[in-house]
């Protein structure tokens, strides 16, 4: 079995640059690896080479990798292609930072297909309201910050009277049975989602168990929310099997708080060295799913999504005991997140939704407005220039610093009276005139989904300004 030194070529077949990481490979393996044969050794080091990532954190081999890491971030960025065309809905209303956002994704060699969603707006990398389909690659920057943010409705037999009759008794409900922000339960309460196999088996996962127990069942800041409001089913034919006309319900908006944030963050930085792009297009590096890293955010964005399910589940199980009602039925569907779909010629893509709602045929969805405009339940009319998907939103049209240094607490204390709304927390970047009028937007989007009932909030609750850090019970 030989023992012989390695060589700087033998190390550079295995696809090492011809640099400073050769040396430190030589280094490395002649020093603590000195009764090994060389295959052995080029094993080693093949298996660096292949998940660098692994070893970061390795006493002996974290020196190589991330030599290696460094390197690689700093080679010649990846070309991007002739851009592809995609279609816009409510093309009128989409600014055009977002616009130029899609058409540098619609450039990306992994790209296959994409769509603007009537609310879209700019964010990172991919807009919000941005739909992208890919070649067997996810980007986690295209699936964003808030894995599996989604939306849950729960209708109730109860007359939506007795929302005015028990207006005080409710909002007192939604101050007790729900947490925004850094605020917690002082005893959460347990699900089986914590006891995946995945908190075991992905380091980056298995750190975050903790926090993930303590925020189960509460919701985010910015946009997120519960209310209590009145739902009108319009459609006689409808899934649930209920007459048509008012109900009262509930209606929740988060996601998968820290959890899915450091997942995000995490696997954002390791596509970003892994997977280099001009700076234009940095936000949307991609993880192959043929490779190690891309099967794991693949499992750890899973699990964000179903872990940001349970909190609503939560949520609405809180409210249910509260109000002493069983709820009639649930609906609820997710955006930020990426699904394994097939394109109209039966081929796999990788259908990223960033701000967009699963809109294929007969598939349920919620479409909120803003505090004091409707939502829309809705069912997917299965369009395929839109990739199937439809709008999240009535999306934004002022900034967040803009609404707050443009609008004042008057003008929403009169929108909100007028509209018969309650509000609990929230700030002026929350405010109803910072966002689209969601009419506009769902008339942009006719041909994508058809609608079953109508939402109108009425006891709004959402994370104030100085939300709490203690637990409540």
């Amino acid at each position: 079995m030989s023992t012989k030194k390695l060589t700087g070529k033998e190390i550079k077949a295995l696809g090492y640059p011809e640099s400073r990481v050769v040396g430190v490979a030589i280094e490395v393996m002649e020093s603590h690896y000195r009764g090994k044969s060389k295959k052995q050794k080029l094993t080693i080091l093949s298996n660096i080479y292949q998940y660098p990532h692994n070893y970061i954190n390795d006493e002996v081999l974290g020196g190589v990798a991330r030599e290696l890491l460094t390197q690689t971030a700093s080679k010649a960025p990846i070309g991007l292609h002739q851009q592809r065309p995609y279609q816009m809905y409510g093309e009128g209303g989409i600014e055009a930072g977002a616009r130029h956002q899609m058409d540098i994704a619609m450039q990306l060699p992994v790209t296959v297909g994409g769509a603007l969603m009537a609310d879209a707006h700019q964010g990172y990398g991919l807009p919000i309201g941005g739909v992208l389909a890919t070649k067997n690659a996810v980007i986690p920057y295209g699936v964003g910050m808030d894995i599996g943010c989604r939306m849950c409705l729960t209708l109730y037999d109860i007359p939506p009277a007795y929302l005015q009759q028990h207006r005080d008794t409710m909002k007192n409900m939604l101050v007790s049975h729900t947490c925004f922000g850094q605020a917690t339960f002082a005893k959460p309460e347990d699900d089986a989602v914590l006891a995946r196999k995945e908190f075991s088996e992905i380091k980056v996962v298995r750190d975050l168990k903790d926090r993930a127990y303590r925020q189960i069942g509460t919701s985010g800041g910015g946009n997120h929310f519960v209310e209590f409001g009145v739902v009108n089913l319009a459609d006689p034919h409808n899934e649930f099997s209920l007459p048509t006309g008012p109900y009262l319900a509930v209606l929740s908006h988060s996601g998968s708080r820290g959890l899915g944030a450091s997942i995000a963050q995490h696997y954002t930085k390791v596509a970003r060295e892994l997977c280099p792009l001009p700076n234009e297009a940095k936000h949307l590096a991609w993880l192959d799913l043929d490779t190690e890293e891309g099967q794991e955010y693949w499992l750890a964005m899973t699990l964000a999504g179903d872990y940001a399910s349970a909190c609503h589940h939560h949520i609405h199980r809180r409210l249910a005991k509260a109000l002493g009602e069983k709820p009639l039925v649930m609906v609820e569907n997710h955006h930020n997140f990426a699904w394994k779909e097939r394109d109209v010629q039966g081929e796999e893509m990788i259908v990223h939704r960033k701000g967009a709602t699963p809109a294929g045929k007969g598939v349920l969805g919620i479409i909120p407005g803003s505090m004091t405009a409707p939502g829309f339940i809705v069912r997917g009319r299965g369009e395929a220039a839109s990739l199937n998907s439809a709008s999240h939103g009535a999306g934004r049209v002022m900034s967040r610093r803009k609404a707050k240094e443009s609008l004042s607490s008057k003008e929403v204390a009169e929108q909100l009276q007028t509209a018969g709304v309650t509000l609990i927390g929230s700030g002026l970047d929350e405010a109803p005139m910072a966002y689209k009028d969601i009419r506009q937007v769902m008339q942009a989007q006719q041909e994508l989904v058809d609608i079953v009932g109508t939402f109108s909030p009425k006891i709004v609750r959402m994370c104030g300004p100085n939300e709490g850090w203690d637990g409540i019970d």
